[in-house]
Order: structure tokens, then C-alpha cells, then sequence
């Protein structure tokens, strides 16, 4: 008797689990919030629920987010010595053969100035080349204490009419030019972003991840652009990447201030000139696409 009450909780319990778990997977999804922040149908690819007992006043939750790019690797060690896993053939990876899309806009990074960002608009894919600076979390400290000090920069480093794109690069390997080299997240940044707007001519910024409201009204109020390159790409986002040199602060490292040479460097245009963003728009699109779907009875 006291098996078969066990045996009918549990299957009670773990009926209601996995309705409470398909129930968040739908209205996380129903969000729009989509890959990388710019809307879509897909928010969250899975939901896993696990309980366990507890105090009834306690009501304890942990959530533990992780990247849809999930990388893991399984080893058995039993004893016997090192094991070296055998990586997984190529044959078993996707043909991929990219080419520029023909409406993407191609921009040659030296011959920009401020009114020639004005006319991008957010969800824009753009294709850079030239010269960009870099820099991330110490660098626009130390750039925003120079500034505030007085007022100047270390020779050799010049904003006006520049980009800067947020990355601590890997270093180089045989013949790269760097390591991979993907964006950090740009809100980090929000809190510079205006003194640097403002006191060094700097017309535009590289990142990813959506901007903070701080961020976006400095962006608007100095009519700046901000990019975003593809998150968790760094080794393809590299491959655009045709010379490195250290321009300021080498003692940082990796976060050292670094002038890139890119050719047709993949870019979307994710807030523009007058504060509109793609991480607000793109989501809200998609949320009432969403509403519009018919649901199929449960």
C-alpha cells in the first residue's frame, strides 16, 4: 500500500513537473526575445526542471542559464593511463560556403566621418573595412582618466572619426594576425561611453549585446552608432582580421588599445544615430508575431 502511494506521488509529481516545464519553455519562446537579443522565435532551446525536498517555508529556486552554443566533452578514465579523445570527423560538420549577402552595405572604415553614419538604420548588416581601434573594461578606464586629468590621450591615439571595437583579442598562433577575437558585452561600457562621445571625436562603437539606457541616450545625444558583431564566432570574426599592432597601454595585455586592419568584417547595425535599437525592436516585432500564431490544442 505505502509502494503504490509512493508510485502514484511520484508520477503526480513528475506529471506537474514537466507541465510547469514545458509552460516556461513556451513563455520564455512567446518572448521574441530571440538569438543574440534581435527577436525571433526561439528564446530558449530547452527547459530542464530538477526538485528535490524541502522545507516547506523555504521555497528555495535556482536558475542556471546556459549558452545555446553548450560545448562540453565526455572523457572515461579508468585507470589505465592519459586518454586522448578523437575530434569529431569533418565529414560530420555542415558544408558551410558564405558569401556577402548583396544587400549588405559595404563601409570603408577610413573614409568615414559623422555624417556618414547617420543614414544606417538598426538591423542593417554591414560589411567593414580598414582600420579600427580596439579597446575594453581597463583601457576606457584608463582613456576616461587621462581625459578627465587633462584632458589628453597617449600620443598615437585618435578617436576622431574612428570606431572602437570592444575585444581583448586572443594572441596569434603561427601566421594570424591575432587569436580569435570575439566581442565582449557592451552595457560594461555604458558608463564611458559618453565622455568618450563627447571629448574624443569617436563616431562609433563595436560590441555585442544590447546597450543600456545610459548608453543609448549618449549614443543619441551625439548622434554615434553602435554595432554589434556575432557573439560566440570569435575565431570566424578573426578570419576578417588582417593585421594587429599595440597602439596604447601594452602593459594591459590582451586589454591593451590595438589598431585592426579588417577586411569585409560582418557587422549589424544595432543601435542608430538617433537612439533607436534593434534589442527593443527586433523583440517586440517578434512578440506580437508570436501573439498572431495559432496554438494547437493541448
Amino acid at each position: 500500500m505505502v509502494s503504490s502511494l509512493a508510485s502514484a506521488i511520484a508520477t503526480c509529481r513528475g506529471r506537474a513537473t514537466e507541465r510547469l516545464r514545458l509552460d516556461i519553455f513556451e513563455k520564455a519562446n512567446a518572448l521574441g526575445i530571440g538569438a543574440q537579443g534581435l527577436g525571433g522565435l526561439t528564446t530558449v532551446l530547452d527547459v530542464k526542471i530538477l526538485d528535490y525536498p524541502t522545507h516547506a517555508a523555504s521555497l528555495p529556486v535556482a536558475i542556471v542559464p546556459n549558452c545555446a552554443a553548450t560545448r562540453h566533452l565526455h572523457l572515461e578514465l579508468d585507470g589505465s593511463g592519459p586518454v586522448f579523445p578523437e575530434p569529431p570527423a569533418l565529414s560530420e560538420w555542415p558544408v558551410l560556403d558564405w558569401q556577402p549577402a548583396g544587400r549588405s552595405r559595404r563601409v570603408n572604415l577610413d573614409e568615414l566621418d559623422s555624417a556618414a553614419v547617420q543614414e544606417w538604420k538598426p538591423g542593417e548588416t554591414l560589411l567593414l573595412s580598414g582600420r579600427l581601434l580596439t579597446g575594453r573594461d581597463a583601457a576606457h578606464k584608463r582613456i576616461v582618466d587621462s581625459l578627465e586629468r587633462d584632458g589628453r590621450l597617449p600620443a598615437g591615439l585618435d578617436f576622431r572619426n574612428r570606431f572602437i571595437y570592444y575585444v581583448g583579442p586572443v594572441d596569434p598562433v603561427r601566421g594570424e594576425a591575432v587569436g580569435p577575437a570575439g566581442p565582449t558585452t557592451a552595457t560594461r561600457m555604458d558608463k564611458f561611453t559618453d565622455t568618450l562621445l563627447e571629448k574624443t571625436g569617436l563616431i562609433g562603437m563595436i560590441g555585442k549585446a544590447e546597450r543600456g539606457p545610459a548608453g543609448i541616450e549618449a549614443i543619441r545625444r551625439h548622434r554615434a552608432v553602435y554595432l554589434i558583431a556575432t557573439g560566440g564566432a570569435a575565431y570566424l570574426v578573426s578570419r576578417a582580421i588582417r593585421s594587429a599592432r599595440v597602439v596604447a597601454y601594452p602593459e594591459l595585455g590582451m586589454e591593451a588599445v590595438y589598431e585592426f586592419e579588417v577586411v569585409d568584417m560582418p557587422v549589424t547595425v544595432a543601435v542608430d544615430a538617433t537612439g533607436e535599437s534593434v534589442h527593443q525592436s527586433g523583440p517586440q516585432l517578434w512578440k506580437n508575431r508570436i501573439a498572431g500564431i495559432p496554438v494547437a490544442n493541448k
